[in-house]
This record gives C-alpha cells, structure tokens and sequence, in this order.
C-alpha cells in the first residue's frame, strides 16, 4: 500500500478530479454573479438608482461589450440590445435572473456532489478490495500473528471514513477555497476596510482552532487503535466460547470488557469536549464578524463612503463565507484525522509481513512437479528465534510414500508446513522437483502440492462446495452479454480495479479432476467420501436434504417410483400402520394442525414458524371458516395445561425439548397471558396474546402429545380450511411460498426422506422409525438409487467453519478436497487426529495404497507399518535423517556419474520403480 493517502487517491482518480475541478471552475463565474446581483437589486430598483433624473424606463439584459483598442476601433459591440421595463419590471426581471443564478448555482454543486461521492464511493471500492488482495498475500508467519476479527474490521468500519474523504481530498478544498476567495474578492471590491476586517477574522479562524483540534486527532488516534482492540478481543471470545463456559470465565470476560469499554468511553468523552469546544470558538468567531460589519459598515454609509447595495452585497457575501471556511477547517481536521487513520491501517499491510507479490501470478502453463523432494542445510526458527529445525540435508525420489516420525518436538510438524509452504521463512533450501519453495506462485503450489493439517479449514456452503474448492481456479465462460445490468458492473469494476469475474460462470476445473463435467465430478465425490469412510453420512445428508431438480432433473419421476414402491413393501410386510399416507382429502393424524392446514412445505418464512401464525392469507381462511376462535381456544388449553406439568421444572429439563410447545424462557409469558384470560376471558385479550395462543396448536400431534384435544368434527373443518387455502393461494402474492403435496409429483420443498415418505411415521408404534429407515434404504438399493441420494447429500450445508459437521466429518471433507485436485504432493500433518487410532491407521494405509502415483508425505508419532514407506525420516531434536529408504541427497556430492545415477533414480522414481532398483542405481553412482 502506497504510504501517502492523497498519492494513492491521485494516482486512480487523477482523470475524474480534473474533471471535476473544471466544472468547479466554470461555476465561479455564476457564484459571482449571484454576489453581485442583491447590489444592483438594491441599488438600482429599491433605491431607483436607474431612474434617476425623472427616467420611467430601464434597459433590462441588454448584452453589450468594447473590443480592446489593439484589436481595433470597433466601437461597442451590441449582442443584445435588452428589454425596455419599469421599475417594477426591473424588479421582477432582476429578482427572477438571482432565482435563476440560484439554481445553477444549486445544479452545480449538486452535479459536484453526485460526483465527487460517486468517486469516494469508487475508490472505497477500490481501497477496500487493495486491501483484501494484499490481505491474500500475509505469509503463514503473519496469519498466525494477525487477529481475522481486527483484520476484518479494518476493511469494513476503519476505512469507511477514508471512503468519505476520498471524494473530498482534492474536490473538497478546491471548490471551498475558490468560493472563499470570490466571497473575499466581491468583499474588497466593496470597500477595503471591511475586507481587511473580514480577512483578520478568517485569519485567526485558520491559525488558532486547527491547532487545537492537533490534540482532538491525538485523542481519535488512541480510540482507534482501542476499538481496533476491543473488536479482536470479543472475536477471541466469541471464537473460544466454549472454554468461557467450561471453566465459568463470564464474570472474567465480562469485567475485562467492561474495563476496555470504560477506556473507550473516557477517549470518546475527552474528544467530545474539544471537539464542542473548538466548534463554540469557531462559531463565536462567525458570529461576531458582522457586528462589525454592521458597526464599521453603517458608519461608512452615513459618512458617504459606501452605499447601502454595497452594505447589503458585503453582509449577503460575508453570510456565504463562514460555512466554506468552517467546512475547510473541518476537511483539514478531516484530512489529518483520515491521515492518521490511513497509516494506522497501512502499519497491517507492511512489505515485510507479505508475500511478494509475484507469487501471486498466474503463469500461462502450470508445470507438474513431478520430481524429488529435497531440502539442504535447512533451518526453521520459531517466532522469538527457537530452532526449530537446524542443519537438515536429505532429499527423496518421486513418487515415494514418506513418513516423517518423532515422538516428541515439533520437528516433523515443521517439515510438514515447510513441504506445505506453511513456513516460508527458512534459511537454506527446500526444493521439489528443482522449484525453491518460498519462490513457488500460489497458482502452481496451490495445483500441484495439497496440504492438511490438524485443525481442517471449511468454509460456509455445501459439501460440494468445499469439496470443489480446490479446483475453483477461474471461470470458464468470461463473454460479457448485453445485459445493461451486466455492462454496468463491468465497467465499474475496472474503473476501480476490481475482477470483473463472474460468480455465476462456471470456475470449476474439470481437467483438473480427470472428468469432464458435473455428472462425473459428482460421482468421483462420492467415490472419494466412500473412500474416506463418509458414504453413511453423506447418504443421511441426502435423505434430508432437498432435491434439486436442475441438477438431478431425472430424480422426480425415480422417487416417485420409489414412493410407490416403498408404500407396496409396507402392504407386502403388513406395515402400512407404520406411516399414515398424505391424502388431501383426509386428516393426517400423525402430523400437526399446521401441516395438515398447509398440506405442503414452505419455501419462505411466510408459511413457517412465526410468519405462519401472521400469515394475513392464512388468517383469513381461519377467519372465514370460523376456526380462528376454536384454534386460539384450544392454544388456550395447551398452554394451561404446558404451564401446570412445566411450571416447576428447570430450564434446559428434556421433558421441554420432548413434549412442551413451550420455551423455558416463554413460560412466565404464558403464565401471564392464563391470568389475564381467567380475569377477562379469552375474547377480551390482546390481538399479541391471542396470536401467540393461535401459535400453540399449529404443532400439536394427537398421537405424540396425547392430551385429548382433537375431535373428528376439528379435523374435518381443518381439512376444509386446507381446501380453502388452496382455492386462495392460487393467484396470491404468497403462491410461490408453498410447494403443495401431490402423490404423483416431488415436492422440491420438502426433504427426500418426506417425499419418499409422502407421510408421516406413526408416533404410537415403538421402533417405527428406525423401521421405516431400513425399508426406505432396501428400495433406494433396489431401484439403485443410493449414489443419487448421495449426490444430493453433497448439497448438505456444512455451516460457518463446517460447525455442522463432526469433528471426522471436517477431516475427511478436508482429506477429501485435497484428493480431488489430484496434487503432485499430498502432505498430511497429523490430519487424522479427529479418528481412532485404528480407523486413522485403515485410512492412512488405504491412502497410500490407492494413490501410489503421487508423493504423500505423512506426520507420525509413531510408525506402525514401516514397510507401507518407501521412505522413513527419523527426528531427533532440531536434526533429521533418513533411516529407511533412499536419501538422494547423498549423491548430490559425488562425481558426475553420481549426478547421472541421481537423474537416472528420478528416471526410475517417475517410472514407479522399486525402492530396491533406485537404491542399486545409486550404489552405481557412487562408485
């Protein structure tokens, strides 16, 4: 990041300010104009200066002007010989040009408003993404230094007031000062004495407050850096949560942040005080100037020397100087402010924290690295300059399975993050296939070496998403089409350099993965989490997951298919009490009063939790069918009831989660609204009580709740209103917001598993689910339909950081998107610390065994099967050998028949030779 603020803004917007600053320029003219205008007003037509020695007519507008006498005698040229008015016709003429000057004046500055924002805005645009791209280029040192939260705050809330200067910087003082300076020229052209008087005034605005705003900007610079603190510290909460709550730290936390807050506030109050005590002295100063006009002026009109047009000119010229000078005094506070502001940021970004910016280039062709691994007199140093790794010489074939081994220090973890460009600040060298490290471009490393560590990294999305997030290099379709919409966001993104890539384009690199579109990408997803032990989960994620239709078109008439076919096993097994079909023309007993209404599922909040109860379309259909009142009635019982079984239970007690419809936190509310209602009766209560009375029964289930409150006579008025609901929704604003139920049709609304269903699982039969599950899973087997369900499974949101998922689940998804890149070099740093031993080890083995093609270097603590490595580095301290398989680094010493026999094993090693051939090859050499 450039170090000067305004050189960072001129070098971007250099075209668009002189612009601007030529439409500043031509409307000075105007400006002008505008002052002198009330002069001629007054003098002329009040004072009838044009009408003197019994005149009745005026020239109004005439447009006349007299050549200079070197171009000539021309005489006086006549444009436009004007309009013969009265008095009162001046008047009106004289008045209508100042309203007309008015409004060119107030075109102008908002033509230089819109314009000079619409540049902030632009190179906030441009600031924030510089910003982020050079965030992209922290080395592994620095992101393991630098707090994600501060960072954070940094591009979104502490450049927000850069962004508002920017428009500012050079438009700002411009168009102010030039407008100072024309109110001071009118004023001087007037009379000197009230010039000079008005200059000494704005002298000592522009010598006094800007110094004692000096200590107000030391002040904000403190607050800053506090709040640029106190965000990363609640991120550090927040991120440890868990711990705060293990170990009972919240009184901790709480007086921690309490005492930061404190700190903060004293900063803001200090500023508060010279902030308001600059703006009294500045608007003293505003305000006692015209007592002298109206002192030194009056004497200077009675003594002759200055008429009243020109008194009244000065007093309007002088009402327009205060606000642009106090405008320029605060855009000069602003700019240190801003200044300050700017180098507390760039002090974040600094060359020296950062990758060079060449790694992040992208080369034409990416090269394989397809060659050996070798490091020579390596050194790592830890942070307060430990070794870490000191003095290390030895190198490897390729391909090789490795396994880097040491029961205690960090020795092979180091090595790891070295070989997975986690460490770049090492001394010596680390070579793969004759490319340094440190040098290698993300763009090759990022293709060609895969690297996982202890704690996976997910992102918010799909499974698939994350799956795929190492193939995801650029997009394929980059034309721009004729969409306005489209053309405009281009332009404005190379206007503030930012990528005009599109998101919706396809990025996917299917080359990459050895396939050839979605359909082959998605079945070697499901091959690689079958691998990794995932295919369970992912076939669960599938039958909860929702299908969708654009992708997997031919999944709609297959579950349909399977609907039927599940429906005829349960008549075959005698099961059909196990689920209670959907039918439109029957109430569903084992479902709840708000899903037999609805007989469908929701695609938006309008027909789900809150939004269903005041859903207006929905209220009506209750009202018209006459079931609002019985339906609060009955959310009446049930919260009597809830609140007399829950009352005396603790908060968090299962019995909550299992059977009440009633939060712990909401039971008091309930309470209330049961007093009120014995006082007054259900009819006299509040349209809020009765709503959330109406909320209760929507999710009361006879079978499962059993408290007796449905009667054939309710549920057929339900199914009534069901059938009302869909007359009403037909042509509604709410029509798209609910997917109905149709037994020859797939609700994309509704999970797979309902829609195989099409139903609801009898809750008054033990076992039934667990049932209905391994029925379910015998007709997905028999119309082999299991890999289509485990497609839609990759569509499983994974949630922020992949909370969603278990701790195995993350390994294997982050073991699994480093698979499908297929990486030259695959480095595992105790990836396999979330499973068992033994299934860690059946993984390991499975891994080495199916990707013998490539080089997989693995962190252990202990070596169970030594003969699964063709290579084993033993560490001992800060030192490290090969003690199994061949070390190419002895070679590199030898003579140039070593170097041959060297080049020779590599040969091999490409060929997947045998360990025992490159070991005979090298023993040549060497002799």
């Amino acid at each position: 990041m450039d170090k000067s603020l305004f050189r960072y803004i001129w070098r971007y917007s250099s075209r668009e300010q002189l612009v601007i600053f030529a439409v500043i320029l031509a409307s000075l003219p105007f400006y002008f104009w505008s002052l002198d205008l009330p002069k001629s007003i007054v003098n002329d037509v009040i004072q009838a200066g044009a009408f003197k020695n019994g005149k009745t007519d005026a020239i109004f507008l005439e447009i006349a002007f007299t050549p200079p006498a070197f171009l000539g005698n021309w005489g006086r040229i006549v444009v436009f010989p004007g309009i013969t008015v009265d008095q009162l016709g001046l008047l009106l003429g004289l008045s209508l040009m100042f309203l007309v000057l008015v409004l060119i004046n107030g075109a102008f500055k908002y033509w230089i408003n819109v314009a000079k924002g619409a540049l902030g805005e632009r190179m906030l645009r441009r600031l924030r993404f510089d910003l982020f791209a050079v965030t992209l280029r922290f080395t592994p040192n620095t992101l393991r230094t630098v707090k994600a939260s501060e960072t954070a705050t940094i591009i979104k809330d502490e450049v927000e007031p850069i962004g508002g200067f920017i428009g500012d910087a050079f438009v700002q003082p411009l168009l102010l000062g030039t407008q100072a300076l024309t109110a001071m020229v009118f004023i001087l052209m007037q009379n000197v004495w009230l010039g000079l008087l008005a200059g000494a005034v704005v002298g000592v605005q522009f010598t006094v407050i800007p110094r004692m705003r000096r200590i107000q900007l030391r002040l904000g610079k403190k607050r800053q850096i506090a709040s640029r603190r106190l965000a990363g510290r609640i991120g550090e909460i927040v991120d440890g949560m868990e711990a705060v709550h293990v170990h009972n730290a919240t009184r901790w936390e709480r007086a921690e942040i309490g005492e930061r807050l404190y700190y903060l506030f004293d900063l803001r109050f200090r500023i508060y005080k010279w902030k308001f005590m600059v703006k009294f002295l500045n608007n003293l100063l505003a305000q006692i100037t015209p007592f002298f006009f109206y002192v030194v002026g009056g004497y200077l009109a009675l003594k002759g020397h200055l008429d009243i047009g020109q008194l009244v000119a000065v007093i309007g010229a002088y009402r327009d100087l205060p606000p642009p000078l106090k405008e320029l005094i605060d855009w000069d506070q602003q700019r240190l402010d801003v200044q300050i502001k700017y180098d507390q940021i760039i002090q974040q970004f600094l060359p020296d924290r950062l990758l060079p910016p060449e790694s992040m280039d992208e080369p034409g062709e990416i090269p394989s690295l397809d060659g050996p691994v070798a490091f020579k007199n390596l050194h790592v140093l830890d942070a307060h300059g430990g070794t870490l790794l000191e003095g290390v010489t030895l190198a490897w074939p390729y391909p090789a399975r490795v396994a880097l081994v040491g029961d205690t220090g960090p020795g092979p973890g180091v090595m790891a993050r070295v070989l997975g460009r986690r460490i770049v600040d090492y001394g010596g060298s680390a070579t793969i296939a004759g490319n340094e490290l440190s040098q290698m471009p993300d763009s090759i490393a990022g293709r060609r070496v895969a690297y996982v560590g202890s704690e996976p990294i997910l992102f918010p999305g799909t499974l698939r998403d994350n799956l795929v997030y190492g193939l995801r290099y650029a997009p394929r379709h980059q034309g721009e089409d004729g969409d306005d919409g489209e053309m405009q966001r281009i332009l404005e993104a190379k206007r503030t350099g930012n990528p005009s890539d599109r998101l919706n384009d396809d990025w996917i690199d299917y080359q990459a993965a050895g396939v050839d579109g979605d359909e082959e990408l998605d079945v070697q997803l499901i091959e690689i989490l079958t691998e990794l032990e995932l295919a369970d989960d992912v076939y669960r994620f599938g039958l909860s997951g929702l299908v969708d239709l654009d992708r997997q078109p031919e999944l709609e008439e297959q579950v349909v298919e399977a609907r039927h076919l599940l429906r005829a096993k349960l008549a075959e097994a005698g099961l059909e009490r196990l689920v209670e079909p959907f039918d439109i023309d029957r109430y569903n007993r084992q479902a709840s009063i708000g899903e037999n209404l609805l007989f469908g599922a929701s695609t938006a909040p309008s027909f789900s939790g809150r939004g269903l109860v005041s859903n207006p379309l929905l209220r009506a259909v209750l009202d018209s069918e006459e079931l609002t009142d019985e339906l609060v009635e009955l959310g009446a019982r049930i919260a009597e009831t809830m609140t007399e079984i829950f009352r005396d239970l603790p908060p968090g007690h299962p019995l909550f989660d299992q059977f009440s419809f009633i939060a712990a936190d909401d039971l008091q509310d309930y309470e209330d609204i049961m007093r009120r209602r014995s006082m007054r009766g259900t009819g006299a209560l509040s349209r809020e009580d009765r709503t959330r009375l109406l909320a209760l029964p929507f999710d009361y289930i006879e079978p499962r709740h059993r408290l007796g409150f449905l009667n054939d006579k309710l549920r057929d008025r339900i199914v009534a209103a069901r059938r009302a609901l869909r007359d009403r929704l037909k042509g509604s604003l709410f029509e798209n917001d609910l997917v109905l139920y149709d037994p020859d049709e797939l609700c994309s609304a509704a999970p797979l598993r309902d829609n195989l269903l099409f139903g609801r699982v009898a809750h008054d039969i033990a076992d039934a689910p667990s049932r209905i599950t391994t029925l379910i899973s015998e007709v997905v087997d028999e119309l082999g339909l299991r890999q289509s369900v485990e497609v839609v499974g990759l569509g499983y949101q994974v949630g922020p950081a992949g909370r969603l998922l278990t701790p195995q689940q993350r390994a294997g998804v982050a073991l699994g998107r480093c698979i499908v890149k297929r990486p030259d070099h695959f480095i595992l740093n105790n990836a396999m610390t979330a499973y068992g031993d033994a299934q860690a080890r059946r993984l390991l083995a499975r891994l080495l065994d199916t990707h013998r093609e490539r080089c997989i270097v693995a962190v252990m603590r202990q070596l169970h099967s030594p003969e699964d490595f063709d290579v084993v580095v033993e560490f001992d301290g800060a030192g490290a050998r090969i003690v199994h398989g061949t070390d190419l680094s002895a070679v590199e010493n030898g003579t140039h028949d070593g170097e041959a026999a060297t080049d020779e094993a590599e040969a091999v090693g490409r060929e997947r030779g045998s360990r025992d051939k490159v070991e005979a090859i090298l023993a040549k050499g060497r002799s």
